[in-house]
């Protein structure tokens, strides 16, 4: 039988926590790392070679950060040119406050100075298949950054697109009554 592929992913309930954190640390637009190396306490962060222990010294600098900044450096040549963006290329968008309620992700995204008193923030579900887009933009250098091992483990890995269906010799058997026993079919056909 091999495999059911899933209409849309989901969560993997082992993972919502770490999820919720990777989220925190990467733009839910662009999929850029919030920080990089021209940070001295991110430089320090990333030479640690524990992965978790990397990961959770990313993620403590990461999740305040609320906007995905890009880098502007001014032309030397000419003082009255535009500034020109370079860099980690940031795509300068707000980020959401990630909350988990159960097995569901709200991001809360603040608006700008400008706004008014009395509007309220926007506040949405984060699906997990938006999320898993935003995952497979994460580039290999990110991964490593996070702590993950792009040979092992990637992000997008910790959503379910795929459920493995063992076949039938392995499948556990099921009690009927005290003598009947029978194979437990986990594929309704």
């Amino acid at each position: 039988l091999g495999h059911i592929e899933l209409a849309k992913p989901v969560f993997h309930i082992g993972f919502i926590a770490k999820i919720k954190k990777v989220c925190e640390c990467i733009c839910m637009h662009c999929g850029k790392l919030l920080l990089d190396e021209t940070n001295p306490a991110m430089a320090q962060a990333i030479k640690i070679r524990d992965p978790k222990k990397r990961f959770n010294a990313v993620w403590s600098l990461c999740k305040t950060k609320m906007i995905c900044e890009a880098d502007v450096l001014s032309n030397e040549n000419d003082p009255n040119s535009a500034p020109v963006t370079q860099g980690r290329g940031g795509c300068g968008h707000t980020q959401p406050t990630i909350r988990r309620d159960g097995l569901k992700l709200w991001g809360t995204w603040k608006q700008n100075k400008n706004f008014e008193e009395n509007e309220q923030p926007e506040r949405r579900l984060l699906t997990p298949s938006e999320i898993l887009s935003v995952f497979k933009h994460i580039s290999l250098e990110d991964c490593f950054r996070l702590g993950f091992n792009e040979d092992y483990a990637r992000p997008e890995w910790m959503l379910i697109t795929v459920l493995a269906v063992p076949p039938p010799p392995v499948r556990p058997s099921i009690a009927f009554n005290d003598t009947a026993r029978g194979i437990e079919n986990y594929v309704k056909k």
